[in-house]
């Protein structure tokens, strides 16, 4: 759906690391050298949503975005606003993770979209 920049999976992998520090483990990721998470294609269009980061930590699966400035916000805000629901649907987690410089972008978009999260920053 949004194709992945060189600064966004470096910051992936960093993302990564942070996870299995704090104890997630079956980690599946959006970029190579990991497993893909599953994808969600909107019916009637040629639409798929795929999570950047899917982990589970004490038997609940966790779906992590990773929040960098882009220029695609309508496709960033469907895609926050469907994992958000789906996690809410399947009693599982959504957060997103960002980065200084990044920080005002992500709560413009949350704000947006009427979305309650705390930030993870690294």
């Amino acid at each position: 759906m949004i194709q992945k920049k060189k600064e966004e999976q470096d910051f992936i992998e960093e993302t990564i690391t942070y996870l299995k520090n704090l104890g997630y483990e079956n980690i599946k990721a959006d970029i190579d050298g990991y497993e893909t998470p599953k994808s969600f294609i909107k019916r009637g269009s040629d639409i798929s949503i795929t999570p950047d980061i899917v982990a589970e930590k004490a038997n609940r699966k966790h779906y992590f975005e990773i929040a960098l400035k882009s220029d695609q916000t309508k496709l960033l805000k469907s895609k926050w606003r469907f994992l958000d629901v789906l996690s809410r649907m399947k009693d599982d987690r959504f957060k997103l993770v960002t980065k200084r410089g990044h920080y005002k972008f992500a709560t413009d978009m949350l704000e947006d979209l009427n979305l309650e999260k705390n930030l993870i920053k690294l």
